[in-house]
């Protein structure tokens, strides 16, 4: 257990500071994520080190799979979460450690410096904070992340983008990239199904655009965020803000609490087909499709991902006809 950041008191209660829900918790309590815990006046975090290795929440992940398309393509990524998360989302694919507490895993503690040399022993260009939300294991990712830093090993974000700004913006200073789960661009769809609210998230896109490497994924749900509106929505958002940004659309399956059919890769064709208009750079998951990264200007292949990996890029530019292609790759 460790003390907490982004608190105050409030009499005998304490005010969580660290996400939008702010709550409110009495003595001996926990706040919504279940992992933040009043303990004699201090708000204290029950996560910090705590990552179920065992039940393989802790691993090494291609960097293909946060999605992150234009961030070290190839490259490999040291992947851990712990339990909690401050959404509640009815098909969440990790409910089995996002939407537990500490007390249901068999945790090995591991400090921030074993993470890094783990991250190091297994040739990983990052450090993935993943699986469930790294908002609510704050602590253990700044602390991690500090020491990634002074180790040349690169911070990733993977994130449901619900954190309050001011958290937000003290991470970001050691995060170079991030994949945020813009969900739908519906209130009551965050209301309904994630027990939240858009509007925090939106923020943390635009002010995390503005500071570090970001893409944003959006999971299709059958009836629920799928129709042309939905859709046409969410990407005049992220093309306002630069159509630079990559988006990846990935496809449901039944899970959890949800039992809505899977999404039709029809559906994923037509949302590609819309945000192309707009956006240079969209992807498809769930899906077995190819997802090599074009040219915008000239149509030729910049990053060939099935089968082995190629770059045609030189100096940031596509080697074809010379045009800047948004891609982080020197190693």
């Amino acid at each position: 257990m460790r003390e907490a950041l982004f608190y105050r008191k409030e009499g005998e209660n304490i005010r969580c500071l660290l996400c939008p829900h702010a709550c409110l918790i009495s003595a001996n309590e926990r706040g919504k994520c279940r992992v933040r815990i009043n303990i004699s006046g201090k708000l204290n975090t029950l996560v910090f080190g705590n990552s179920d290795t065992e039940k393989h929440y802790f691993h090494v992940d291609p960097i293909e799979k946060k999605p992150l398309y234009h961030f070290y393509p190839g490259s490999y990524s040291l992947s851990f979460g712990t339990p909690g998360c401050n959404l509640f989302c009815q098909n969440c694919q990790n409910w089995n450690l996002s939407q537990i507490t500490t007390s249901d895993i068999s945790a090995n503690f591991l400090k921030p410096e074993k993470i890094v040399e783990l991250a190091i022993q297994n040739n990983c260009k990052s450090i993935s904070y993943t699986y469930s939300e790294p908002t609510i294991f704050y602590e253990y990712v700044l602390e991690t992340s500090k020491i990634a830093k002074e180790n040349d090993i690169k911070n990733v974000w993977v994130t449901n983008g619900f954190i309050n700004p001011k958290p937000l913006k003290e991470v970001l200073p050691f995060i170079d990239a991030m994949n945020i789960d813009l969900k739908s661009f519906s209130d009551d769809f965050y209301k309904d199904v994630c027990g939240g609210r858009l509007s925090p998230i939106l923020e943390t896109i635009k002010t995390s655009f503005k500071e570090t490497h970001i893409e944003i994924t959006n999971l299709l749900i059958p009836t629920l965020n799928d129709s042309e509106s939905d859709i046409q929505k969410l990407v005049d958002f992220i093309s306002e803000l630069s159509p630079d940004i990559p988006l990846h659309f990935s496809a449901y399956r039944p899970m959890y609490k949800m039992e809505i059919r899977s999404t039709p890769a029809d559906t994923l064709y037509k949302a590609k087909a819309i945000a192309e208009k707009k956006l240079k750079y969209v992807y498809l998951g769930n899906i077995p499709t190819n997802n090599d990264t074009l040219c915008p200007n000239c149509n030729n292949t910049v990053i060939k991902r099935n089968f082995n990996l190629k770059i045609n890029l030189i100096d940031g530019k596509c080697s074809f006809c010379g045009s800047k292609i948004p891609v982080i790759y020197t190693y």
